[in-house]
């Protein structure tokens, strides 16, 4: 899609919307059009061949080549694409899943048994990030129109990048983006500009990028027309920093100075060159916030950002709870929930900003991948249950999807994924125009995640045994059983790991479990958030003897077969939390991450 920008940003809105509707009328059209693209682009490729054979799919009908694609080629998971991503890693440069090079690499924050996973990342996806960016941004503006030349306070934060042996680079997909021409560009056609330059986005230093953001939002004050980030937990963690730091910040605005906690010399000399003594601002800083700490900050973002429109970041599935503490510092400003995707594909935009976060639908962009979804039917209408019970039925494409009914999406992307179940659960709550509007409602098999970390039943198995074994060789003890809880009642939110042990072992060694088994978790969404206090110490509590056969009673006496019952691995049910609180003996803290 092109579009013109000579009449400024409000051309713009409107070319791009005007855009969304157009496909959106046709979707079920654009998607097998979208398919047709996808397989001509990367027609020849290893894994292609693999199914189709020498079929030249070029000559063929658009929608008998969607049905020959997903009669031919089965449904994957990432660990059949896996040896493939891998080799391309390793600097096998053959056309194994596109035909475009495949020279950038990103890494999911989903595990699989305990690895990280790669996943490709290539112009289309810079390209479709712009796109939702600009599509999103167009549609929030008719709700909140932005002054043109306006500020966005936005945290956000490359992560370090690194080479594989075949000399690809690896990083966030939001690292590859913020280094991408399109975020220059996305900032030039929204008229709207980030408060902090790249060597704050890119430092490297969680901490000290935080503070320059807050600085710098603060400087720049009254420009800011909304505040944004990724995630909730990142504008929420912002904001308890900001409770022990203003003072400093005051202190840098008045003098023109930076505190000597940032030590990074780029990001000290960029900010510097920004700043300039403003001692009025400051005073004005200094007395709105000793105000705000005497109502424990309430409303403090209307406070400090008076012409500050909304907040903005993804708020559903594990960010919910982080909303009552953002609606605390929000006082009554919009929360306006961002956009659907993953790290293999962008999925759906918000096209209804108005909307609380709780009511938000994803309407899916037909032109992005091709989508289809397989129908899930649940045993358990609990979805906070632990066991993944979903009935499967075959995928449908997206022209075939009912309102009311869940699904777990499936994709075919133009980065070389093909039919690649996501393990995304969604509802179709609606439609926009032809294209259905998205529900989140959970993941797949994921059973602990507080923010971005994402952990599997696998993933804590293997976990726990690594702990176990420091039990077994150090202790003359053995584990009975385990079960799992993540806490977020409390900030930062943490797991607890309940262990029930036969024999007896020292609370030292007990200690040396749990730091191990916090430091045995690979996931890297799971790592960065304990390296910046985002999560907090993994806590092993020690249960008495007999207690998971207390939760086997629970469960009977609930109505369950004993034929049928499982230990639950991850839990939230209050009753059994009951239980296993109630009979705890010892509790340890990890000192992994100190």
């Amino acid at each position: 899609m092109e579009t013109k920008n000579t009449n400024g940003s409000r051309s713009y809105e409107h070319d791009i919307i005007g855009w969304f509707e157009d496909i959106s009328e046709k979707a079920g059209q654009v998607q097998t059009e979208t398919l047709r693209r996808i397989l001509e682009l990367n027609w020849g490729v290893e894994y292609l061949k693999k199914w189709l054979g020498d079929i030249d799919v070029r000559d063929m009908d658009a929608s008998a080549l969607e049905s020959l694609y997903t009669s031919l080629v089965p449904l994957a998971s990432h660990a059949d694409l896996e040896p493939f991503i891998n080799r391309i890693a390793d600097g096998d440069t053959a056309p194994l899943l596109t035909q475009q090079p495949i020279t950038l690499l990103s890494l999911s924050s989903g595990t699989t048994e305990g690895r990280q996973k790669y996943v490709p990342f290539t112009d289309h996806s810079a390209r479709t990030t712009l796109q939702i960016f600009s599509l999103a941004a167009a549609y929030r503006s008719r709700v909140y129109p932005l002054r043109e030349g306006g500020r966005i306070l936005e945290f956000i934060y490359s992560s370090k990048q690194f080479k594989t042996k075949g000399g690809l680079t690896v990083g966030t997909a939001t690292t590859h983006y913020y280094a991408s021409e399109e975020f220059k560009i996305k900032q030039e056609k929204t008229k709207c500009f980030t408060c902090s330059p790249p060597e704050v986005i890119s430092g490297g230093d969680y901490k000290q990028s935080t503070y320059c953001h807050l600085l710098l939002g603060l400087y720049f004050g009254d420009q800011v027309e909304f505040i944004t980030s990724t995630f909730a937990y990142s504008i929420v963690q912002a904001f308890r920093a900001f409770e022990d730091v203003w003072r400093e910040i005051c202190d840098d605005i008045e003098q023109g100075t930076l505190s000597e906690r940032v030590t990074l010399p780029k990001m000290r000399k960029a900010v510097l060159a920004i700043i300039s003594p403003n001692p009025s601002l400051a005073s004005r800083i200094e007395e709105s916030c000793k105000e705000l700490e005497t109502l424990n900050w309430l409303g403090l973002i209307t406070k400090l950002w008076p012409n500050a429109k909304y907040v903005y970041s993804i708020m559903t599935g594990s960010m919910q709870p982080y909303f009552k503490k953002l609606r605390h510092y929000a006082g009554g400003l919009a929360l306006v929930s961002a956009d659907y995707g993953s790290t293999e594909s962008w999925i759906g935009a918000n096209v209804d900003p108005y909307l609380p976060p709780e009511d938000v639908t994803f309407a899916v962009i037909p032109t992005f991948s091709y989508f289809e979804f397989m129908p899930l039917y649940r045993e358990n209408q609990d979805c906070s249950s632990a066991i993944d019970d979903f009935i499967e039925d075959e995928p449908v494409p997206l022209s075939k999807v009912t309102v009311g009914q869940e699904y777990e999406i499936v994709l075919t992307t133009f980065t070389g994924l093909y039919r690649c179940r996501l393990g995304d659960v969604v509802e179709v709550a609606g439609f926009h125009k032809g294209t259905p509007k998205l529900n989140f409602i959970c993941r797949r098999k994921l059973i602990l995640t507080i923010n971005i970390d994402k952990n599997t039943e696998k993933d804590l198995q293997l976990v726990v045994e690594k702990g176990s074994q420091v039990l077994t060789s150090k202790g003359r003890a053995e584990l009975v059983d385990f079960t799992s809880h993540a806490e977020v009642e409390k900030q930062p939110g943490h797991y607890i790991i309940y262990w029930e042990i036969k024999g007896e072992v020292e609370e030292g060694i007990l200690g040396e479990c749990c730091k191990e088994m916090d430091a045995s978790f690979t996931d890297h969404g799971y790592v960065v958030s304990r390296r910046t206090n985002a999560i907090g110490p993994l806590e092993l509590r020690v249960v008495k003897i007999g207690t998971f056969k207390k939760i086997l009673d629970y469960f009977i006496g609930n109505g369950s077969a004993l034929s049928q019952f499982k230990t639950p691995r991850c839990t939230s049910n209050q009753g059994i939390l009951k239980i296993l609180n109630g009979s705890t003996i010892k509790r340890f803290f990890s000192t992994a991450y100190c």
